[in-house]
């Protein structure tokens, strides 16, 4: 499954309110961030391994502002883990492969 592209408009629904009982990762990137560029690989990797475990979206700043403002954004990339369409746990800043997948282990 490839990594949702989700805007302000769809957030409530494709985060919060997501019916498939499953944790919800997302990704609050830019395209003019290194960074998030580097994560973005890792992040296909990610979504492939956990299919069916995380549902991995990310949500670009410029374009939507509002989520980001929600969340309390200062700096990207960030990550944050939805449980129940609540904050389970948030992770600053790029992060190796191995360290992304334990992290979301814990989450599980």
């Amino acid at each position: 499954m490839a990594i949702e592209q989700i805007k302000d408009a769809d957030f409530q629904q494709s985060v919060l309110d997501s019916s498939n009982n499953q944790p919800v990762l997302v990704d609050f990137w830019a395209e003019w961030c290194g960074p998030c560029k580097a994560l973005g690989p890792i992040l296909e990797n990610i979504a492939l391994e956990f299919e069916g475990k995380v549902a991995v979206k990310k949500i670009n700043i410029d374009e939507n502002p509002e989520s980001p403002a929600n969340f309390g954004i200062r700096s990207i990339p960030t990550i944050i883990m939805f449980k129940n369409g609540t904050v389970a746990d948030t992770k600053i800043g790029l992060s190796s492969e191995a360290d992304l997948k334990n992290w979301i282990n814990t989450q599980l």
